[in-house]
């Protein structure tokens, strides 16, 4: 019997979520449903961090969450942060050029002061300097660093998850990733 035939009835009901999101539910989920408990707290924790609330917006939530998984190296968390920044509405040009993001003109000031954030906030050992400190309080409120913060905190759960469990990659996540990385060579990797 597969995990999926195997559905905790909560989760799945709380897995709907994930078809605005992606437009299907990861397989990851499915995964961890084999632990109820896990699989329900993960997806509410989802939720409330990945929530449109004020200046950062899902799109910069997904793309925050990019820069992390970029950073942590995750190919199964960057095809899904980036198809996910696709279907909230992150610019075109944006997605085309997430890679130079500090360069890019098509990223504000603002937009780089948090994925700065979130790429020195993704590394180990931490690289959250003065410098980044100050540039992101220039810009952001404490609330709103916060809830960046729990983005960048929750894909570095799901990118070690992943990544240690080399969770396959669904078609439609694969095809953003090639849709939007391929000219820095995505890769599904491990996660076929």
């Amino acid at each position: 019997m597969t995990a999926r035939s195997r559905h905790d009835p909560e989760t799945k009901e709380l897995a709907v979520f994930f078809n605005e999101t992606l437009g299907f539910c990861p397989n990851s989920v499915w995964t961890m449903q084999r632990r109820p408990a896990i699989s329900k707290t993960f997806i509410n924790l989802n939720k409330a961090v990945m929530a449109n609330e004020g200046r950062v917006t899902s799109a910069l939530n997904r793309l925050i969450a990019w820069v992390s998984s970029n950073a942590k190296g995750c190919r199964y968390c960057q095809a899904h942060a980036i198809r996910a920044a696709e279907r909230y509405g992150a610019e075109q040009k944006q997605l085309d050029n997430i890679w130079e993001y500090r360069t890019y003109p098509g990223f504000s000031a603002v937009e780089r002061a948090a994925l700065d954030f979130s790429l020195a906030a993704s590394q180990i050992p931490n690289a959250v300097d003065a410098s980044i400190k100050k540039n992101l309080h220039e810009f952001w409120d404490d609330g709103e660093i916060v809830k960046m913060l729990g983005v960048i905190s929750l894909f570095g759960y799901l990118n070690r998850r992943n990544d240690n469990t080399a969770t396959t990659l669904e078609d439609d996540a694969i095809d953003s990733g090639k849709q939007f990385l391929r000219k820095h060579r995505f890769e599904v990797g491990k996660h076929q």
